[in-house]
Order: structure tokens, then sequence, then C-alpha cells
């Protein structure tokens, strides 16, 4: 036959019926060969494996808690990395952080009288009518002594002004502190207006918010947990398919090691040691936004501290305070297009900060350093920082292994 163009193509040899046969097979394999269109379902759990995947890939930067006195540790995928001191949990299948950080009582009162001589006028702006965050603070903070700070709905832009060195008591364990004008307990942890969020219904960003405030109230503020007892109610809040999660934190619970550390996540305290005096005081703020590039996913981000005044138990006078700084991120999905546990949040990313303990890993409870601890300690290495400066973002540098040193508690 003959082809159309500008040229001739020869005549084939090949008769006709082997010709069609061969056209015939050709057909048959290659429609066998051809991809088919997965079902819906299978559609959905191969991009929430992908999605997770690229999750776990892009936060395998790290996450991180300090001790200051500090600590740090990571975490495997599908739950926190990290629980002490260490990179911030970040991807669960991600990464827990912790670091903490020694209190240095000397650095406080080294300051106040630097102060006083260089600016007396900073000085006398710690008297009542200038004490705690300044007219200045973000968040419309206001400026009379023990009067509220407006809720924060973002991060300042600075830290708090130098307040008034008085020394804690247990008829007043917030004296000298910012948090003095904080305020109490759950109350302090305000949600954001529900609304749909990246094709997430208005009634499942709610869900997720209220479940993002139980777990922090569940985790850090509940009498028994601070005291030592299991925290029954946060794990159960916990999404039951984040299998290597819970059980990491169980077994940390169960028996804490310098790599699985529960304080990373919840605040204990050892009450054999350590009385907590008085409820502990709280500021921060919860975000929400869309998912990363995932049509149906939002992540609501949670950033909180958390102020314990303490006394050694059994009735010593002296009172100190431990600043415990906790941001966790919780994913919140359709349920028309993921799977969701129902009364259940999943979280995705955890960091913490704690100031004043005594940087060991592996014991299971926050430890605060009194006056006779950090007299008789071998002292820290690490930087000085502020642990009620909230203008700087928590990161957990996987690098922050030092003790370091609080300025103020």
């Amino acid at each position: 036959m003959s082809g159309a163009g500008p040229e001739s193509v020869p005549e084939s040899s090949i008769p006709d019926d082997v010709w069609e046969k061969f056209v015939r097979d050709s057909e048959r394999d290659i429609r066998a060969s051809a991809p088919t269109e997965p079902s819906a379902r299978a559609r959905m759990v191969t991009e929430r494996l992908r999605a997770m995947d690229e999750a776990q890939a892009a936060r395998a930067g790290g996450g991180g808690k300090r001790r200051w006195g500090r600590k740090n540790a990571p975490v495997p995928p599908a739950r926190p990395e990290g629980w002490r001191t260490g990179p911030p949990v970040q991807d669960i299948g991600g990464t827990s952080r912790r670091r903490r950080v020694w209190s240095a009582v000397g650095v406080v009162v080294a300051v106040a009288l630097a102060v006083v001589a260089v600016n007396p006028s900073a000085a006398l702006s710690w008297l009542p009518g200038g004490f705690g965050e300044g007219s200045g603070a973000s968040n419309g903070a206001q400026s009379a002594s023990g009067t509220p700070l407006a809720p924060e709905t973002a991060r300042p832009g600075t830290a708090p002004p130098a307040a008034p060195t008085d020394v804690p008591t247990r008829d007043k364990p917030f004296a000298g502190s910012p948090a003095a004008r904080w305020e109490s307990g759950a109350d302090a942890i305000r949600l954001p207006v529900a609304k749909p969020v990246n094709g997430v219904p208005a009634a499942r960003m709610a869900a997720a918010l209220k479940g993002t405030k139980d777990f922090l109230v569940a985790a850090n503020l509940d009498p028994a947990v601070l005291e030592g007892a299991r925290p029954e109610k946060a794990l159960a809040l916990m999404d039951p398919a984040q299998r290597d999660y819970l059980a990491e934190l169980n077994a940390g619970l169960r028996k804490p090691t310098a790599d699985n550390d529960p304080v990373g996540t919840i605040t204990r305290f050892d009450p054999d040691e350590i009385e907590v005096v008085s409820e502990a005081r709280v500021r921060g703020h919860m975000t929400v936004e869309a998912g990363d590039g995932r049509p149906g996913t939002a992540v609501i981000k949670a950033d909180y501290t958390f102020v314990y005044p303490v006394a050694r138990a059994g009735g010593g006078d002296e009172v100190t305070r431990t600043v415990v700084r906790r941001s966790i991120e919780v994913e919140a999905v359709d349920p028309a297009r993921f799977r969701a546990a129902e009364g259940h949040i999943r979280i995705v990313s955890t960091r913490s900060e704690i100031s004043n303990d005594d940087c060991r890993d592996g014991d299971g409870v926050i430890r605060p350093q009194f006056l006779a601890d950090r007299q008789n300690g071998a002292g820290t290495s690490g930087e000085a920082r502020d642990p009620y400066d909230r203008s700087r973002e928590l990161t957990g540098a996987r690098d922050d292994d030092e003790c370091g040193v609080v300025t103020r508690l």
C-alpha cells in the first residue's frame, strides 16, 4: 500500500491474516498493562500516606524540648520526637523537643541593681503603676499594677519589662514576676472563633479547638497530674491511630529514660519533694491555618507559658517558680475526605522549654531548684534566657544540649 505524504512507503509483504492477528494481540496486551483508576477510598488512603510522608520530611529538621536547666530529645513517625529537652516534637510522625534551664537568682539580682544604678526611672517604673508588661506591650496590655493583661492574640513583639524584685512567698507566690498580671488556670486558654478552614467544616474545627484546650489543661493544669499521677484525661484525648506515639508516651510514663521522658509533653513534679502552692498562671494564644497545601486539612497552633509557684514538700518557707512553655500543633481534617477519630485530637508537633529544672534526663518529673541547690550545684554552661520572653519563637534546635541559665523567675 502507499502512504499519504510527500514520500511513498513500500507495500508490506506480511499476509493480511497474520497482520490482523498481530494487531488484535497488541491491543489486548496494551489494555492488560494499562494502569487502572483507583477507587475513591484507595485514592484517599494514598493521599493521606503521601501527605504524612511529606509532612514528616518537611519537619525532619527537628523540633525540640529544652530545660533551663535543659533537655532534648527526638521522636519517630506518628508521634512526638524528644521528651525532656531536645528538639521540638515536630512530626508525629514527627519530633518532640525540650530544653531545661537552670534558675539563677543571682543573675536576677545583678540585673536589678544594674538597672537601678544606670536608669533610676526604669527602677521607679517597677513600682505600682508600672509593674509587669507595660502599656507598650502588644495585645492591649495595661500598665496599672495588678490589672490583668488583655488576652494575648498573637506573639508579642517584646519581652515583658522588668518587674519588682520582690521575693515570692506562700501568700504572694507571684511577687516579682510578670505572671502576677496573668490569668489563672484553664480560663486563660481562650479559643478562636470556629469557622471553616481550607475545606474543614466549622463544626469539626470547633471540636478540634476544644480538644486542643482540653489536652493542654489535662497535661499541664490537672492538680493530680502535677503531683505525679498518670495523665489519663490527656491520653484519652489523643488519636488512637497514633499507636507509636501513644506507646512511647505510655512507656515513658511507666519507666522514663533519658531518651523518652514524658515531661516534654506532661508537666509533673515529685510530690515527695515539691508542693505546688498556687494555681498556675497562664499566658498564650491559639491560631488556625490551612494545612500545608492539602485541601480538607487545617492546623491548630497553640503556644502557652505556664508559671508554677512551688515550695519544698513538708512545709518549707522558700518559694520559687518553674516556668514551662509548651507549643503544640493539632491537625483537623474534613471527615468527608479523611478518616478522623471523633472526640480525639491528632497531635502533629510538640515543643517545650522548662525553666528552673535540675537538667537531669530520664527522671520523669521536673525538679525545681531552690537557693541551696543553686549554691551547691555544679553550675551551668549554656546561654542565659528570659523564660517570660514570648516574643521569640520556640524552636528547640537540635544543638541545644547545654544547660542554660534563666535571667528571672
